[in-house]
């Protein structure tokens, strides 16, 4: 598991069940569950007519319900959108983890949101994520992330949405996702350049768990940290398999332990069962086990 964030030193991000803010019932039920995070959707899953009853819930959910050990996200509305002031005026009262902002394209979309976030004293503890859902998007993803991250944008994570892209570019939904891996390759590649974390699209057949499970595997092999979702069935096979395995436990603990002897003190490159490991894996052996110490923190708790 990647843990190229900061912020990954408080949370994991295998799972990030996305809930309608419109939905009393479904919130409720989401601080139940064992997600690592809930993204409380104001945007897709509301329509217009409702955006404003939305909040209302949400803000009186978020007062009255704690997370726990989540993390918890509010997915805005766009830029471009006559919801947004509302919606950022409801982030500032009730203060999520992050935001995560739709339909990113270009660095000046995160820059506006933190300057807005600014001026309304909303930015302390909070970060910023986006959603990477249009081909511009992709086409800017580098430039995204370099000046949402390194230029005072407060980004924290790219979010893949491949139904949009799927829409824009023409490419027909299929198992293997083949078309869609050099977009996600691409995404994945900008994120990790600035140290961003990176959460693969969501499936839409949520009953279709046996098909959800490799497609879980392949965001894994590509890198990405966790994996969006739209149902509770999915938060166990997302955590497994964007989790690490028994023996990726088992290694870090042997390459943590290789290099705690007096001899390995001053050495960077070390033999360890006839592989060479270099300090730069101790590095990830470490963040490893930080990871599984919040996840075994969040079974005592949840």
């Amino acid at each position: 598991m990647q843990l190229t964030s900061s912020r990954q030193d408080h949370f994991v991000r295998r799972s990030l069940l996305t809930v309608p803010a419109i939905n009393g019932r479904a919130l409720e039920k989401a601080v139940t569950l064992s997600c690592d995070g809930i993204i409380f959707d104001l945007e897709d899953s509301v329509a217009p007519e409702m955006k404003a009853e939305a909040r209302d819930k949400l803000r009186n959910f978020m007062k009255n319900s704690p997370l726990g050990l989540r993390e918890g996200i509010i997915r805005i509305n766009g830029v471009d959108t006559p919801f947004l002031d509302a919606d950022l005026d409801l982030v500032a009262s009730v203060r999520p983890d992050a935001v995560l902002i739709p339909k990113v394209e270009t660095p000046e979309d995160l820059i506006l949101i933190a300057e807005r976030l600014k001026a309304k004293d909303a930015t302390q503890g909070l970060s910023l994520w986006a959603m990477i859902e249009t081909p511009k998007g992709v086409l800017n993803a580098g430039a995204i992330a370099a000046l949402g991250r390194n230029g005072g944008g407060l980004l924290d994570c790219f979010v893949v949405g491949l139904n949009d892209l799927r829409k824009a570019t023409g490419i027909p939904r299929e198992p293997n996702r083949t078309y869609l891996v050099p977009f996600l390759m691409q995404i994945l590649l900008a994120a990790r350049a600035h140290g961003l974390s990176a959460i693969d699209s969501v499936s839409n057949d949520f009953r279709d768990i046996e098909a959800f499970g490799p497609e879980c595997a392949q965001g894994r092999a590509m890198g990405y940290d966790g994996k969006m979702l739209i149902h509770p069935a999915q938060i166990e096979p997302a955590n497994q398999h964007f989790g690490p395995s028994d023996g990726e436990i088992a290694e870090a603990r042997a390459i943590i332990e290789a290099f705690s002897t007096p001899e390995a003190a001053n050495l960077n490159v070390i033999n360890l069962d006839g592989k060479m490991v270099e300090r730069l894996h101790l590095e990830d052996a470490e963040r490893l086990m930080a990871q599984i110490q919040i996840i075994e923190r969040r079974k005592t708790i949840a």
